[in-house]
Formats: structure tokens, C-alpha cells, sequence
């Protein structure tokens, strides 16, 4: 799997450099990142993970629609922020079905690391749909997912994804403050 996963490192890092910088093209560098991804993770059987990166592949190419024509011509989509409301909203669904796929994992398969992993999988989503929306504090999901990333990868000897994570643990610092410089700045009164 080590050449594998060597691929898909290197697009993970395109990838989130490119939506750092805001360039739609991030998205289909996601798309070959988590298709790499789902043989990797079933080799792991991290299955959480594995059905994560199947969701991630309809993400990407929703994201990639929203970003690049799901606007009128000339308009692309601004950074925005989540507001409280609905970011406490989407905080205690992602708890509620991490403990419910954290169980079924446990029950029903013989995945490795059940509720770490389904916490990665379920606020993955959360951050990756938040982020096809261009919302600020996706960046601030990510950071917690890729710090519990980081330990479950380098548990299961994927020292490579491990250091991926922590590469994406940088750069989603760094996304968050590139981002807010870029929110529209209200309009003086």
C-alpha cells in the first residue's frame, strides 16, 4: 500500500494548499486524493474512514459544482461564517452519530479503533460540508479532526497519512486566518 498511499499524500497536500488559496481546482484533487483513500482505508480496516472517502467523492464533486458554476458568472461564492445557531446545531448531530457509528463499527464489523475513527469520519462531514459552502469555521472542525487523525493513522502505521494530517493541521490554521481576511467587510454606516 506504500505506493498508494504516497499518491495519495501528494494530492492530499494539492489539494489543501489549492482550498487554502481558494482555487477551485482544489476539488478535483480531492476527488483523486479520496479515491485512493477508500483502498488504503479498507486495507486498515478503518471502515469508518472508508465510507467517509465514498461520501467525500459526491462532496468533491459537489463542491467543485457549487464553487465553479452553482453561482451566476462573475460571482463567486464569498467566505462566510456559520453563525452560532447552526454551528451548535451540526456540533451535537456530528456527537450524536459519531456514538452511533462508533457503535455499529463496534458491533457489527471488526473495524480497528471504532469511535476514533467514527469521530473522524462523522465531523469530517460535518467540516467538508461546511466547507463546500465556504464557511470560516470549517477550518476550525478540521483542526480538531486532524489532530485525532494524526493519533489513529501513526496507531495503525500510516505514518505517511499521519504526517499528511499533521501538514493539513498547519494549513488549516493557516486556511482559517486566509479565509477571514477574506470575509466581506461590512459596509460602514
Amino acid at each position: 500500500m506504500l505506493p498508494l498511499e504516497i499518491v495519495a499524500v501528494v494530492f492530499g497536500l494539492l489539494c489543501v494548499v489549492l482550498t487554502v488559496k481558494l482555487s477551485v481546482w482544489c476539488w478535483p484533487a480531492g476527488l483523486i486524493q479520496v479515491t485512493l483513500y477508500i483502498a488504503i482505508f479498507i486495507d486498515a480496516r478503518l471502515y469508518s474512514d472508508v465510507g467517509l472517502h465514498v461520501i467525500y467523492v459526491g462532496l468533491n464533486v459537489y463542491g467543485w459544482w457549487r464553487w465553479a458554476v452553482g453561482r451566476p458568472v462573475g460571482s463567486p461564492l464569498p467566505v462566510r461564517r456559520a453563525g452560532r445557531g447552526p454551528g451548535v446545531a451540526w456540533l451535537a448531530a456530528a456527537a450524536v452519530a459519531t456514538a452511533a457509528l462508533g457503535y455499529s463499527m463496534q458491533t457489527y464489523t471488526d473495524a480497528d479503533l471504532p469511535y476514533w475513527d467514527a469521530a473522524i469520519a462523522v465531523f469530517s462531514l460535518v467540516a467538508q460540508y461546511a466547507m463546500t459552502g465556504k464557511v470560516l469555521e470549517s477550518w476550525l472542525v478540521w483542526v480538531a479532526v486532524d489532530v485525532l487523525a494524526i493519533g489513529v493513522y501513526a496507531s495503525k502505521g500510516l505514518y505517511l497519512t499521519a504526517g499528511l494530517y499533521g501538514v493539513f493541521l498547519g494549513l488549516a490554521v493557516t486556511g482559517y486566518f486566509v479565509w477571514r481576511r477574506s470575509l466581506p467587510r461590512p459596509a460602514p454606516g
